[in-house]
């Protein structure tokens, strides 16, 4: 029986479930694929390491995601991140913890202590009105009964974008750019991020974490680039 006062936020049909944002049928448009559960990248199956590893290991242990930045999944991270479609965060967050799950049957995930989104500059979370990674992350804590740490990781300095960067300028960019300050002794740790693109700036933060003695890093995204 569908609930008529719910649509997809894709195709606008009728929802069965109201609190899953998108249907069965846009669901299935997404590319899922088997990928790496280190780096990310994609393979023919699921493995913990691939050759793309060993020529530019990440600082972070595990990854979870949905899948590549591909449409239609693109096109609601964009909105999400990008339009002020805030509203978007249930049915993304829903769709993260699908990949968790499985990356639990799979992948031999281990939850981690706590939960930590990638934070914005003040400046950027000012003028957005909210953190994307924040509001991910909220949801998958909730959902999880893990704990959530919005206050020790935060992003101390302005930073351009990494896209466009070369290796060194991106480096540069980063350097300091993040304080990590645990209130816990925190041993597994999950960051949470919209999507990974070049890695640098979690490998960044990776980097200040391990400073502090955290084990493992996961490293949670909708999709990777």
């Amino acid at each position: 029986m569908f609930d008529w006062g719910f649509r997809c936020f894709h195709c606008h049909r009728p929802l069965a479930i109201s609190s899953h944002g998108f249907c069965s049928k846009c669901y299935a448009l997404l590319s899922l694929s088997a990928y790496c559960g280190h780096c990310g990248s994609n393979l023919l199956e699921n493995q913990l390491s691939c050759g793309n590893c060993l020529r530019n290991e990440p600082k972070w242990h595990r990854i979870v995601q949905i899948s590549a930045y591909k449409a239609p999944l693109s096109e609601w991270i964009h909105r999400f991140k990008f339009q002020q479609q805030h509203y978007l965060d249930n049915a993304l967050g829903r769709l993260l913890l699908l990949a968790i799950k499985q990356a639990q049957r799979e992948h031999q995930l281990v939850l981690p202590d706590v939960i930590i989104p990638v934070p914005l500059f003040w400046q950027r979370h000012w003028q957005r009105n909210y953190n994307q990674a924040e509001l991910l992350a909220r949801y998958v804590a909730k959902k999880l009964n893990l704990p959530l740490d919005l206050d020790c990781l935060q992003r101390v300095k302005s930073t351009r974008s990494q896209r466009e960067l070369t290796a060194i300028e991106r480096r540069k960019n980063l350097k300091n750019a993040f304080l990590f300050k645990p209130l816990k002794n925190y041993q597994r740790v999950a960051l949470v991020d919209d999507v990974v693109t070049t890695g640098s700036t979690l490998n960044s933060i990776c980097l200040e974490l391990r400073k502090q003695g955290v084990k493992e890093i996961q490293v949670w995204t909708l999709a990777r680039a």
